[in-house]
């Protein structure tokens, strides 16, 4: 080749060269499934957790050809910070209504296995403030240290430790968790 030619690279329907394209659609089919947990964990909800994935992995494709390294940490962030525009918005979808409705069916795979003690973490980790919430999941369901959680949720390592100290503190104290005592 000349030093006057410049090597053509073939873009793909959406703008993206061919490569990255089929580098994120690998990258997207290993890793989404641990990312949906992540998100179903967030979230609470299986139909809620799926469109924050997917609004998460559409905003990584566009940036996908900036990220150098392991591009999971960066998904990881887009997945949490959206989620955190999502709970900051007034409408939280919730409508009181006359009658209950019906209980959620389970069986849908990303639900961890409860427990039939008595004690529903999961309802008690679900009634943490939302920062709370994440910093937990981020550190104990997802096992990322301290410095990792920071990164993720762009915040210090302090706030981490301050949050996830917070959060085991409610979490002691929370009635459906505290043991019946005869």
């Amino acid at each position: 080749m000349d030093a006057l030619q410049t090597p053509r690279r073939t873009v793909g329907p959406i703008g993206g060269p061919v490569g990255e394209r089929a580098d994120f659609e690998d990258w997207v089919a290993a890793r989404s499934g641990a990312l949906l947990r992540t998100a179903f964990l967030l979230t609470r909800d299986h139909a809620a957790a799926e469109d924050l994935l997917q609004t998460a992995l559409t905003k990584a494709w566009f940036r996908w050809g900036r990220i150098d390294g392991d591009p999971e940490p960066y998904v990881r962030k887009i997945l949490v910070n959206t989620y955190a525009s999502w709970w900051r918005r007034k409408w939280n979808g919730e409508q009181p209504t006359e009658e209950m409705p019906e209980p959620r069916p389970s069986g849908h795979g990303l639900e961890v296995d409860r427990v039939q003690t008595g004690h529903d973490l999961w309802d008690a980790v679900g009634r943490l403030p939302r920062r709370q919430r994440a910093v937990v999941v981020l550190r104990f369901f997802e096992d990322l240290t301290e410095a990792q959680t920071a990164r993720v949720l762009d915040c210090s390592v302090g706030t981490v430790k301050s949050q996830t100290h917070r959060a085991l503190a409610k979490l002691r104290i929370d009635p459906s968790l505290i043991e019946e005592q005869s």
